[in-house]
């Protein structure tokens, strides 16, 4: 079993993928078909290539980036890999507790990574 990652604020500006989140709060994990390693890889390439994404902490089931958002929010994006469950459990949070809503960003984020990853 791996880490979970952190629960999300009461706030309406974060997706989880931990089982116990709140219906508002949660997406569906990554699902990972072939070699988990692999597609964890990938994963983190496509990270380094995005727009207004910085790479802060990697490792080979890790991974935390910052995203800017178009006008200048920071948003926090997790990724942990379980290999033996084939998944990536993925947390996006807005790192401003001033922030009550999103807008959706943060979903739309995550469902952006899960398209790229399926298609590569």
């Amino acid at each position: 079993m791996c880490e979970p990652l952190a629960p999300c604020p009461w706030t309406h500006t974060c997706v989880c993928s931990r089982d116990d989140a709140a219906f508002y709060h949660r997406i569906k994990p990554l699902h990972v078909p072939g070699d988990p390693g692999a597609a964890f890889e990938r994963l983190k390439n496509l990270l380094e290539g995005a727009a207004r994404t910085v790479i802060i902490t990697a490792t080979d089931d890790y991974v935390h980036a910052a995203c800017r958002s178009r006008r200048g929010y920071i948003d926090d994006l997790e990724c942990r890999l379980c290999a033996a469950d084939k998944v990536i459990h993925v947390r996006s949070a807005a790192r401003s507790w001033h922030a009550v809503y999103d807008f959706e960003v943060n979903r739309a984020r995550i469902e952006k990574l899960r398209r790229e990853l399926q298609a590569g």
